[in-house]
Parts: structure tokens; C-alpha cells; sequence
């Protein structure tokens, strides 16, 4: 791996252990870069603050879980894979989801749901008349729904396992999303 990559992936991995510890808010670039051994200046080479490293954190996150999940069958495992950082990383999370940088966690999440929701009703779609706009409506629903219940969890302390939220809301709305492709191609 070049030097470049690394320095990143040291500064990334430190950025997360120190969420993992304390508030957004408490964490400064001076903090970061003396915790990671670099300078100032080498931070700000490759970030421009904290929110473009929680940016790039978050989208190379997303970007992994894309690449590995094409066509996932059912979209509980593509959703649980898109959890499973924040459940690995819970109080990193529950910190940036409690401070002004909340929407860059709901902005990770509503990609993810896109995509892999995107693919299912696809899937789903096939030897259907359904209009592209009612399919772009099915994935927009379910997506948003879906990230209201993280963003829940997430307020209320994340108490919950979210896994078993997430394979019981499978269960409870099995089918759902083909017969509102099939209500769609229905009424043309």
C-alpha cells in the first residue's frame, strides 16, 4: 500500500477510535493529528476538515458495501450489511448522529438504501409493466422508511438489536414490495 494510503488509513482509523471514545464535538484536528503522529499540514492535504474525512470515511464505507452486494436477494441483507459498520462502530456512530455532522449518517444510509433497494425492485420488476417512476416511488418509500427506523434506533440510544428489527421487518412486509410493483403495473 503507497505511503498516501496509509497516512489516510491511519488518520481514518483514529478519527473512528476517537468517536469510538468521545463527542463529536471534542474531537479537534489537533487532537487527531497528535494522536495519529503527523502534522497539521499533512491532515489538511488530504481533508479539509472533519466532515470531509467523516465524508470520505463514510463513502468508502458505502462504496465497499455496493461492490460486494449486486443483486442481493432479499434487501434485509443488503441493509444489515450497511449497519453492520455502525453496529461494529455504535457509540462513533451514536456520537456523529448527536452532533451538527447528524446528516452525513443519514446521507451514508439513504445511498445505501437506494442502491440496494434500487437493485431488488429491479429484480422484482421483471416481466412487470411497471413504469420507471412508480419503481423510483417504491424504492423511495422503503428507503426512507428504512432510514427512519436507524435514525430511530439511533435517537433512542440503540437499545434495540437493530439486526432483529431489520430481519423482523422482512418478515412482517414479505411481499409488499412485488405487489406495489404489481398495483403499479396494474394500473399503468
Amino acid at each position: 500500500m503507497p505511503m498516501a494510503q496509509r497516512t489516510k488509513q491511519r488518520i481514518q482509523e483514529t478519527f473512528v477510535a476517537m468517536l469510538d471514545q468521545e463527542s463529536w464535538d471534542k474531537i479537534t484536528v489537533k487532537d487527531l493529528v497528535d494522536r495519529c503522529g503527523i502534522n497539521r499540514n499533512t491532515f489538511y492535504y488530504y481533508y479539509q476538515d472533519l466532515y470531509a474525512l467523516l465524508e470520505e470515511l463514510l463513502q468508502g464505507e458505502a462504496e465497499r458495501i455496493i461492490k460486494a452486494h449486486h443483486a442481493v436477494a432479499l434487501w434485509q441483507e443488503g441493509f444489515l450489511d450497511a449497519i453492520a459498520f455502525v453496529l461494529e462502530h455504535r457509540r462513533a456512530a451514536y456520537h456523529v448522529f448527536h452532533s451538527n455532522a447528524r446528516a452525513h449518517v443519514t446521507r451514508y444510509f439513504l445511498r445505501l438504501g437506494e442502491f440496494i433497494l434500487t437493485d431488488v425492485v429491479q429484480d422484482l420488476s421483471a416481466g412487470l409493466p411497471v413504469r420507471p417512476e412508480d419503481q423510483e416511488i417504491v424504492v423511495d418509500f422503503y428507503k426512507h422508511a428504512l432510514v427512519g427506523v436507524v435514525s430511530d434506533w439511533l435517537e433512542q440510544g440503540m437499545k434495540e438489536d437493530l439486526s432483529d428489527v431489520i430481519s423482523r421487518i422482512g418478515v412482517l412486509l414479505e411481499g409488499n414490495l412485488r405487489r406495489a410493483l404489481e398495483n403499479g403495473a396494474a394500473c399503468g
